[in-house]
């Protein structure tokens, strides 16, 4: 693997070969719990630039990011016409 640029050499050496030793499951637990957490952050990041959408709704949103506007209408329906308006800044 291509060490990380603030890895040490010695380091990254000891986690790739502790990535090789690991048993397929436990590599596909951990790819699991990465894409979760992917999610979960883009879902935060909506709540914060859509403060006042439903958790309803920003999975919507987050379904434009993951499938695209396109397939993520076909699947889930339009935006509604409050929803497809841009972020409206929280006032402090």
């Amino acid at each position: 693997m291509t060490p990380a640029q603030d890895t040490r050499l010695a380091a990254q050496r000891a986690l790739d070969a502790l990535m090789r030793q690991a048993p397929h499951w436990r590599k596909l637990d951990m790819l699991g719990q990465l894409s979760q957490t992917t999610r979960d952050l883009a879902l935060r990041g909506l709540a914060l630039r859509y403060p006042n959408d439903t958790p309803a709704q920003l999975r919507r949103r987050l379904a434009d990011l993951v499938l695209g506007k396109e397939l993520a209408a076909r699947a889930y329906g339009p935006l509604s016409a409050d929803q497809n308006s841009e972020a409206q800044p929280d006032a402090h």
